[in-house]
């Protein structure tokens, strides 16, 4: 958790994350340490990671460079048709995507273990959740504040 919030206040000093953003980003990851223990044995998914962070660009070469020179971060793999570049080391950290409106975080994504996404979906409805498909957040749910929350297998 602390690299997380490590990259997290190294991107607002760089100010590639808002105020907003890194507030939102260090809530999400205070709340997730705070009810883990008392939730664990309620939720119907056991989440074991932030998979990666989307973020919307203007300029898909430059963000890749920026994530390149300062994070060592390299291109793993592209949907070049609709300008998605995805980054990390040996696993996605970064989503960047050519579209408007741009610097937003547009998702995020949670691995969670044992996905499949039909009982996913049954669990979620089950708590008055509707899970959707889409280009942009993949298979997905939305929280209470209307944030697309992607979930992935770990």
């Amino acid at each position: 958790m602390d690299r997380v919030i490590t990259d997290l206040v190294t991107q607002f000093d760089a100010g590639t994350l808002t105020r907003r953003q890194l507030v939102q980003g260090l809530t999400v990851l205070a709340a997730a340490g705070v009810a883990a223990p008392a939730a664990a044995q309620e939720t119907p998914f056991k989440s074991t990671r932030i998979d990666h962070i989307s973020i919307q660009t203007s300029n898909l070469q430059r963000s890749i460079d920026f994530y390149q020179k300062i994070f060592g971060l390299r291109v793993l793999n592209e949907d070049k048709e609709n300008e998605i570049a995805r980054m990390g080391d040996t696993k996605i950290i970064v989503s960047l995507h050519h579209k408007q409106p741009t610097a937003i975080v547009d998702h995020f994504a949670i691995a969670i273990d044992g996905f499949d996404r039909d009982a996913t979906t049954k669990a979620l409805a089950a708590h008055g959740l509707k899970a959707e498909q889409n280009l942009d957040y993949g298979f997905y749910v939305r929280d209470p504040e209307g944030v697309p929350v992607q979930i992935v297998p770990t």
